[in-house]
């Protein structure tokens, strides 16, 4: 009897193996969100933001959105999604789901997304 991996969907936040990486994309296994609609592709691919530590120095940005930790999304730190980051990846890497963000946050990186490709 098999049984199949859990299917990411639109706002959970997963572990993620980001490596291989090149230059200063984001490396290693780490939090990030998925923000792709769960009706779209038929590749089992997911477009994800990954999550950082937050930094002081991130509040000017408008990339960068804070969430708080909770027990909702699974975080245990302040941290921040890099939408400068914004990826697809198979589902391959996704390692553990942690938690699902509140759709207000999924509202503001949806926001950071269209800053930066400059969508009107």
């Amino acid at each position: 009897m098999s049984t199949k991996p859990p299917i990411p969907k639109r706002g959970e936040v997963w572990l993620v193996n980001f490596d291989p990486t090149l230059g200063t994309e984001i490396k290693k296994t780490r939090p990030a969100v998925v923000v792709s609609s769960d009706g779209v592709g038929i590749l089992p691919i997911r477009v994800v933001v990954p999550i950082t530590k937050w930094k002081d120095a991130f509040a000017g940005n408008c990339w960068h959105v804070k969430i708080e930790p909770g027990a909702a999304n699974g975080l245990t730190y302040v941290s921040a999604v890099d939408a400068l980051q914004i990826r697809g990846v198979d589902t391959e890497r996704f390692v553990k789901r942690l938690g699902m963000l509140s759709p207000t946050t999924l509202d503001e990186i949806a926001a950071a997304i269209a800053i930066v490709v400059e969508y009107e």
